[in-house]
């Protein structure tokens, strides 16, 4: 299965109302799609996370990743990820952004690899599609905002099915406290709910919240630190009882090697879109396991990769949660491509049949929806 092409596409939409976090009000989304196309004409889509800059993250697919793959089988999978590890990340640092590229890149082989087989990604990983994956609402979504708006948004969710939920902290620590509060009271301890601080919290915050947060159970306190502060999180871990999760902004096992030894972390967030793809993250989960670690992943912008997460999930041993973008109106979810997944009334979410990833792309999407210049959030 020699690879003929190449390509990424950079592509853009703008944001109407969107949620407000701790790295503010969301007003543009962008992705990154990578098509690789087989000269027997078998074609794999993935997904790169745009790292604020889909236009460069693209290019560096288009250009070096490009220049340094060709010529490759797509069946390779793991012979691509290491020549692009001996050829750039081994000899010039784990940059972010050719973590990004590379991940799309490795998601659309394994998609080839799939179809090429006949098979559902979950069945080439190795994985059970009778395996159950629990589902939280997230995304850029649930965010600051007056308690009763947040529980009248998360209301339409719990009624299709979601048993946990995720809430956007990292504002004034007693307005997340209220937040948080407010939506115990009113759906009750059967709804888990999880924060996510959008690295907005200081140890003092940490402080503060914890031993409320730990009363209301919260299931889980994430990224209150930027990924590099590894003392605020060592601190942070000794002040309560509720699990700190981080991973989304980590890139490649190397990065994953010193969470795991610092231990302070104990669900772990790697994104396929971010962390190196799919081979990537099968590895540092299966690391995780070994830690009896449950892996949680970040999930990013389209179809995509979110499909691709739930495959992964099905396949390894230590699977947490899926998160489900949520966010109103995302077209890289509802119009780019076939739905990604169904959510069930236990909370739990499927995937369509078919080989590969097991959805379809509209490549006139892609094109229709070129780059657009400027900031996400303001």
């Amino acid at each position: 299965m020699k690879i003929r092409d190449i390509k990424a596409y950079a592509i853009s939409v703008r944001v109407e109302n969107g949620a407000t976090l701790a790295i503010g009000r969301a007003v543009k989304r962008d992705s990154v799609v990578v098509k690789v196309t087989t000269e027997s004409g078998l074609v794999g889509y993935g997904e790169s996370h745009h790292g604020r800059s889909a236009n460069i993250i693209a290019e560096i697919v288009n250009t070096t990743l490009k220049d340094i793959v060709l010529p490759a089988s797509a069946d390779d999978v793991v012979g691509v990820w290491s020549k692009i590890y001996e050829w750039q990340l081994r000899s010039h640092g784990m940059g972010a952004a050719t973590a990004m590229a590379m991940s799309g890149l490795d998601m659309a082989l394994w998609d080839i690899r799939a179809k090429a087989a006949g098979w559902p990604l979950w069945k080439l990983l190795g994985g059970s599609n009778a395996r159950k994956i629990k589902a939280y609402a997230g995304g850029v979504a649930l965010g600051w905002q007056e308690p009763q708006a947040l529980i009248d948004e998360i209301a339409p969710h719990v009624a299709l099915g979601y048993k946990a939920v995720k809430l956007r902290v990292g504002d004034r620590t007693d307005r997340d406290i209220a937040r948080v509060a407010a939506v115990r009271k009113a759906y009750g301890d059967g709804l888990t709910i999880l924060v996510d601080a959008n690295t907005g919290y200081s140890v003092e915050d940490v402080r503060r919240v914890m031993p409320v947060y730990e009363e209301l159970g919260v299931g889980w306190l994430e990224e209150p630190f930027s990924p590099s502060d590894h003392s605020s999180y060592a601190r942070a871990a000794a002040l309560g009882k509720v699990p700190l999760a981080a991973g989304e902004n980590h890139y490649t096992r190397f990065e994953f090697a010193r969470v795991l030894d610092d231990g302070f972390i104990t669900i772990l967030q790697p994104d396929l879109s971010k962390a190196g793809g799919i081979t990537e993250v099968m590895r540092i989960a299966h690391t995780a396991s070994t830690w009896r670690l449950p892996v949680c992943p970040h999930s990013s912008i389209t179809a995509l990769n979110m499909a691709s997460t739930i495959h992964l999930l099905k396949s390894i041993d230590n699977a947490g949660y899926f998160e489900a973008d949520v966010s109103h109106g995302n077209p890289f979810r509802e119009k780019m491509s076939s739905p990604p997944y169904t959510v069930m009334p236990d909370g739990t979410v499927e995937l369509p049949d078919g080989p590969g990833i097991g959805i379809e792309i509209d490549d006139a999407f892609l094109e229709a929806h070129a780059f657009i210049p400027g900031r996400n959030f303001v």
